[in-house]
Formats: C-alpha cells, structure tokens, sequence
C-alpha cells in the first residue's frame, strides 16, 4: 500500500491503529509505518496508534484518541470538572476512567490517565458529538463528581470540600439531585453515600 492510498482510506480517521489499516490491506507490513514516520507523513502517539501529521490539534480530537488508545474509556475526574465549567483554570493532562488497570501515558501530543474502576461502575457518560459526526465519551456532571470521590477516599469534611474549589453557580445550574442519588445507589457503598451526603449539603450552605 501506498501513503496515497492509506491517507483516502482512512481520511475520517482521528486516530488510527495497525488493525485499521490490515483491515484495509492484509498484507500491510509493518516496516512501511517507520518509513512514513521517518518522513514526517504521520505520527505515533503509542504503540500501535498513529495520527497524519498534519492532523489539527484541539481539546476535541485529545479526547477522542484518550478514549481510542485505553478503551473502554471516558473523561472524568478534573477534565470533566474543566468540561462542565466547575473549576476555571485548565487542567494539565487528560483524565480518564477505565475498567482496565490504572494507567498514564505520556506522549508528544498530551499526557493521559486512567483511573481504574469496577466494571460495572462503567456508565454515566454521554456521546459528545463535534465536526463530521466524530465524538467522544465524557461523564456527566454528577458522574464525574461521583467517580472523584470514589477514587479520592481521603474527601471526607467541609475542608476537603473546599479544597475542591468548584463553582457553585455553575453546580447549581447544571445539578440533577435524583440522577446523583441513581447513580450513588449503584456504587452500593455507605461510606461512599455519607461522604457524597455531606459534600452536597456543603455545597448548598456554601
């Protein structure tokens, strides 16, 4: 295969791995992805996951290959936070939840993490669709506030809460109570529940 004919193939593509394009030709070999590195026609972000070079970088594309490069995946945790407006400076690095082992990537384009979860903790995400029908997987509002705390065991009082610096006109106007309590009933963890209870009459006498 020629690059020509790899870049008209895979011309939706985001990020694409080995697989994506042996689904293209079969008997792709793999010494011909070092040659079109070499000459700067695409870039490897981690083994076996590649850009075109000349992809255009923005926090949209960054969070769809977090979620293709550790799958299954979805931001979380102080991304989500950033996302959804409930903290205002920007956050270093991508952070992510997975049913896989914790783990983080540092490569040339951003550096990733991803916060091990129970499996059937997986859900409480919504599919963010931006330019050409691409999207991504991010929490929801109360998810990643939920996801946080599971994985933060040391919140536990108003000081902690505080420390957490969100925006409280920003929580109040996106805020769903009952999903929040949905969602807090499927973790299936008292100290978790008592802890969340505490942070959410903080937020309302805050």
């Amino acid at each position: 295969m020629r690059y020509t004919g790899l870049r008209e193939s895979l011309r939706d593509f985001t990020i694409f791995s080995l697989n994506d394009i042996r689904g293209i030709d079969n008997r792709f070999f793999r010494t011909r992805l070092n040659e079109w590195q070499d000459k700067g026609f695409i870039k490897k972000i981690i083994k076996g996951y590649y850009i075109f070079s000349d992809l255009k970088l923005n926090e949209n594309v960054l969070f769809e290959i977090a979620n293709k490069i550790y799958r299954p995946s979805y931001i979380s945790f102080e991304m989500a936070f950033s996302w959804h407006g409930l903290i205002p400076e920007s956050v270093y690095g991508i952070t992510s939840v997975s049913t896989r082992k914790t783990y983080r990537f540092k490569t040339k384009i951003a550096e990733f993490t991803y916060r091990q979860i129970k499996p059937q903790l997986f859900f409480g995400y919504d599919l963010v669709k931006y330019g050409g029908g691409k999207f991504f997987r991010m929490a929801g509002m109360e998810k990643a506030i939920l996801d946080y705390f599971y994985t933060h065991s040391s919140l536990k009082e108003a000081a902690d809460f505080e420390g957490l610096r969100l925006n409280r006109d920003v929580f109040f106007e996106k805020f769903n109570e009952k999903r929040l309590n949905d969602f807090l009933e499927r973790f299936r963890q008292n100290r978790l529940s008592k802890r969340i209870k505490s942070f959410v009459e903080f937020m309302k006498n805050a």
